[in-house]
This record gives structure tokens, sequence and C-alpha cells, in this order.
């Protein structure tokens, strides 16, 4: 479900400091897709914001008039089966997405880290300890534990960004643990505790720094696969519930309805592609940036 290990090296980078905010962003300026994945990104994330101020209608009321109506002056992209404007739940149904993506991900994000950090620093027995809990917690089939977890739950938002989080918190951790490994024998790390540095000083001055940015890679390349994921268990009744917009939703009205129209499945469609290129992009060019293999020179 998640993006794998694999796809990052286990190559420890330089540390980093406030003066390498100017070359990341020059750097990014040189990746063209990078740049495009930035402004798709910042596309999606503003339409979901600012979604109340750009639509046109309200996307949850049922209006007397033409249904499954094609584009037109007062429904830019059409109607539902229900005469709502497609257009403006196609622009609101982007917060339900992107608010499980950054809440799913931020919170096994930083569980992540923090077991992982543990784990690489810790005793080894505790170290074993949990890598038992990772393997286990990745054991479980991703959409059997899911399936398990919304008919133990309910269908519901929370629901959804709990199996994520839990499903994508074991690969964050792993990775932190491996660079914390790969660190905590290196000769600055040994100058420190020669010099009376504690675990808590060690861990967050020097080990936080250099294993941030493959995690943040990770994170920004896993975004696309929520989206879907959530898209998915829309599509199959098992995300939010209506009347709330959804891209996942609006598929499924779209997919009920395509004998009658195409504009519902274009609605759901197009922006679940913008969403994934751009993070996808941007994810690319982050580990271009951040990998020592594949850094360019200023």
């Amino acid at each position: 479900m998640m993006t794998s290990i694999d796809t990052i090296g286990t190559e420890v980078p330089a540390r980093h400091n406030s003066g390498d905010l100017g070359a990341f962003l020059r750097q990014l300026l040189k990746n063209r897709l990078g740049m495009l994945g930035a402004v798709l990104v910042l596309v999606v994330v503003a339409s979901a914001i600012f979604g109340p101020l750009i639509i046109t209608h309200d996307p949850i009321r049922i209006m007397i008039g033409p249904r499954l109506a094609g584009p037109s002056a007062d429904f830019l992209l059409g109607t539902d089966q229900l005469g709502r404007d497609t257009f403006s739940r196609a622009i609101m149904g982007g917060r339900i997405p992107l608010l499980v993506a950054f809440a799913s991900l931020g919170s096994s994000f930083v569980v992540g880290l923090v077991l992982g950090l543990i784990a690489g620093f810790g005793p080894r027995w505790l170290d074993n300890l949990l890598l038992l809990f990772f393997d286990t917690i990745r054991s479980f089939p991703g959409i059997i534990f899911a399936l398990a977890i919304i008919a133990l739950l309910g269908p519901s938002m929370s629901s959804v960004i709990l199996v994520i989080a839990i499903t994508s918190m074991p690969i964050y951790a792993r990775v932190v643990r491996t660079q914390t490994q790969a660190l905590r024998n290196s000769d600055y790390i040994d100058a420190e505790r020669s010099m009376g540095a504690g675990t808590t000083r060690i861990l967050a001055v020097h080990m936080l720094p250099n294993v941030i940015g493959p995690l943040l890679i990770l994170v920004s390349m896993d975004v696309p696969s929520v989206i879907a994921v959530e898209a998915g268990l829309g599509f199959l009744g098992m995300g939010v519930r209506p009347p709330t917009p959804d891209w996942g939703v609006i598929l499924n009205d779209g997919y009920s309805y395509i004998n009658q129209t195409p504009w519902l499945i274009f609605a759901g469609g197009i922006p679940i592609v913008v969403a994934t290129l751009g993070f996808t992009f941007l994810g690319e060019a982050l580990r271009d940036i951040f990998d020592p293999k594949l850094r360019k020179d200023l």
C-alpha cells in the first residue's frame, strides 16, 4: 500500500544546516519536473483550502432542474444524478483526500521517527522487540487489514486515517532505524559522548537532522498512494459517507451513470491524476536533492 523501503538508499546524507535552505530551493528551481510537481501540489492544496471562494454552487445542495446535464455557463462540469453541481463537488472533494493524507502520514511520520530513533540508538533487546512489533504489523495484508478495521469501526474518515497511519508507520520507523544505526558509531557521535553529551542531545541535535531528509522523501512519495487508497475506499462505499463531496464518491457516481454522462468520471478522475502527478514529481525532486548519490553540484 505504501512506498517500499527500497526506494530510499541507506547511505546517510551529510548533515544539513539552515544555510542549506537556499541551496535546496536552487536545486528545486533547476529541476523542471520538481517545479511542475510543486505547482500542481500548490494548485491542489490551494483549491482545497480556498474552495469556498472558488465554487459556484453549494456542493451538497440538491437543485431542481436538469440532472446528469453536460457543462454549461451555470454548471461548468454539469450536474450529477441529484442535480448537484459537479464542479463544486470536485473542488470541495479534494479536502477529504488531502486531510486523510496529511493526518495519516503526519501521525505515522512522528511515531515512526520516534520509534525508529529508539530502535536504532537503544539497546539490542529493545531493537529486537520493536522490530518484532514492526514486522507483526506489516505481516497483515494491507487490504484485508483495512477492511477489518473499517468493518469494526464503521466507514468514516477517521477509520481510513487510522488504517493508513498504522500500515505506513513501520516503514518509516525502519528507515529511521537504519539511518540511526549507520550514524551511531560515527566519529563525531563518539566525540559527543566523550564530551558528556546525553542521549537526548545526540538524538535531537545530531541524529534527527540526518534522518529526516529520507523520511520526508518517503512521505511525499506516499501521498499519491494515500490519495488513491482513500479514493478507492470511497468508491467502494467504505470511506466518507454521502453527501460529503469526495473524489472516490464522485467516481462511484460516474461509474453508475457512465452511460448517461461522462462528466462525473472526469470530475472525479482528473483531480486524482493531477494530485498524483504533482506529489510524485515533487517526491522525485526531493529524492534527487537529498540523496547523495543523485545530488547534483550547484
